[in-house]
């Protein structure tokens, strides 16, 4: 007989152990679902390297958004796409009262009032150059850029958005948002900035998703190096000082230490952006029989909670929610 004081494996030996001991949660109201929208009637275009995401048209969004809502699913983060013929290098269209994003926001809200809408505030869905800053001269500028986005994220908020999330990484632009948001009375609409976002190789799917891939260069003058963990520290310090009311990490999967570092050193909300990459990668592998495509995506998500994320944007937000309320 050996003489074993300490046995682990006793807390795991039925499902109902293994239930009680648990340390991790994860819980459909912890998602965020990201969802597409573009102009015209009766349009759900799936996204080929995402499949089962979809553009919709507004009237097929709000269709859609009755299953999501069912769910349990709480609040969903709302991408545009946009035609070449309404794009400049000033992203004029994204503040334009009458354009479709705008009214989109406010047919969500009014239709789903308790639904949280969270929108995307970066020039690139709008943008001819597709980058998500003004371009002089073939550079990204940063100061001019924050006037754009402060009127962007201003016709937002008043559209009924609840959560802004400055995607941009532009310098200053959550205190000059905070700013604009406060000036124009909107002292209750939240900011979760993309404080550690990473030029990173999976954005690829979304950047089909929203055929806004930049016309020339990369981002990596404002999009963070994979390489660097300590300007994650230094660039959520200023968000967080200059009014953030979440701070996210972007991508989640390769950066789960991010979140961890995050999480231990702020004591307001940590995001995660579970990217179309990850989802993809998934996805492919799962649709070839590589692997087990729910045991995986529920293996992702629960590390991205294990890390410190309070909240996960996810395109797998449906499918976990299925499954969770099982």
């Amino acid at each position: 007989m050996f003489n074993i004081t300490r046995r682990p494996r006793r807390n795991r030996k039925s499902s109902a152990i293994r239930d009680l001991v648990q340390e991790t949660t994860l819980q459909v109201s912890d998602f965020i679902f990201p969802m597409f929208v573009q102009e015209g009637t009766r349009q759900k275009v799936e996204i080929k390297s995402m499949p089962g995401i979809y553009r919709f048209s507004l009237d097929n969004l709000l269709e859609e958004l009755n299953e999501v809502v069912d769910l349990g699913i709480r609040a969903i983060d709302l991408f545009p796409n946009y035609p070449e013929s309404k794009k400049d290098r000033f992203a004029s269209e994204s503040y334009k009262e009458d354009t479709f994003y705008l009214k989109a926001i406010t047919a969500i809200k009014e239709k789903f009032p308790e639904l949280v809408i969270m929108t995307d505030v970066a020039m690139d869905p709008y943008s001819s150059d597709g980058h998500d800053g003004l371009v002089e001269d073939g550079k990204i500028v940063n100061d001019a850029t924050l006037e754009i986005l402060g009127k962007m994220g201003v016709a937002q908020a008043k559209a009924g958005a609840d959560i802004l999330g400055p995607s941009d990484m532009m310098d200053g632009r959550v205190i000059h948002m905070r700013n604009q948001l406060d000036e124009y009375g909107f002292t209750d609409v939240s900011i979760m900035a993309y404080s550690a976002k990473y030029a990173s190789a999976f954005y690829g799917p979304f950047r089909d998703a929203l055929e806004s891939a930049p016309k020339f260069g990369d981002k990596k003058t404002y999009q963070m190096n994979p390489a660097n963990k300590r300007e994650a520290l230094l660039e959520a310090q200023l968000d967080f000082e200059e009014g953030a009311d979440f701070l996210m990490v972007k991508p989640a999967l390769s950066y789960l230490d991010i979140i961890r570092q995050l999480d231990e050193n702020f004591d307001i909300p940590i995001a995660a952006y579970n990217v179309s990459g990850e989802y993809a990668m998934i996805k492919a592998a799962a649709l070839n029989g590589w692997l087990d495509g729910d045991r995986a995506m529920m293996e992702v998500l629960i590390s991205i909670r294990r890390a410190g994320a309070k909240c996960i944007l996810t395109y797998f937000a449906k499918e976990a929610a299925f499954l969770l309320n099982r």
